[in-house]
């Protein structure tokens, strides 16, 4: 392992380190992948900019140092997931097994050898900016392997495991909406028509 590539994030993308090797496979960049690589000036990017174009050029490094060299046109949904299986040896969450006495306990008391993942939310914030990375260098929406239905299934079983384990939810809270204001007009109640002082034999007049 030579390099390491870093996913960095804000507080609702949490960080991703991913050592990768960079011995050459023997084949060239042009026939092992058709990524292609950001020269734009990260000074001129946004943060998100920056991280998508990261996460993008690791995914392409990735790919050529498959084995066989894997070219993004014959890139699927199942490539896809091994790289994220591939992402879990770097994980830095604690996700504890069934036989593990803090199974579902979020502050665990006492250390234990449950294995290090990546956390759900890294992996969906992942996949999310790979996705639009993909349409942006030329892919089709109805080809790209990152929005694959075997990678949004494999993202729920993340989630839905990893909540179990860690004793944590993930279900998005809904936003209460602001009581509606209502005019004062329309609570004062309605007022009777005033009485007529004229007397019906002086409208016969």
């Amino acid at each position: 392992m030579d390099s390491v590539q870093d996913f960095n994030s804000t507080t609702a993308n949490p960080i991703i380190t991913l050592p990768l090797a960079t011995t050459n496979t023997g084949a060239s960049p042009s026939s092992s992948s058709s990524i292609t690589t950001t020269t734009t000036s990260p000074s001129t990017l946004s943060r998100y900019e920056n991280q998508k174009r990261r996460d993008w050029n690791t995914f392409g490094q990735y790919l050529r140092n498959h084995r066989p060299p894997l070219s993004l046109s014959r890139c699927s949904g199942a490539h896809v997931l091994e790289f994220l299986r591939y992402l879990d040896q770097f994980g830095k969450t604690k996700v504890h097994t069934q036989l593990c006495p803090f199974f579902g306990h979020p502050n665990p008391p006492a250390p234990c050898p449950c294995p290090l993942r990546q956390a759900w939310g890294s992996l969906d914030a992942l996949i999310g900016r790979l996705r639009a990375a993909f349409e942006e260098h030329g892919g089709k929406p109805e080809n790209n392997p990152f929005g694959a239905r075997a990678v949004r299934l494999y993202l729920r079983e993340v989630r839905d495991s990893q909540s179990k384990a860690r004793g944590i939810s993930y279900e998005k809270k809904k936003r209460k909406r602001p009581p509606q204001q209502q005019n004062p007009a329309s609570l004062m109640p309605p007022q009777a028509p005033p009485e007529s002082t004229t007397s019906a034999s002086e409208n016969y007049q």
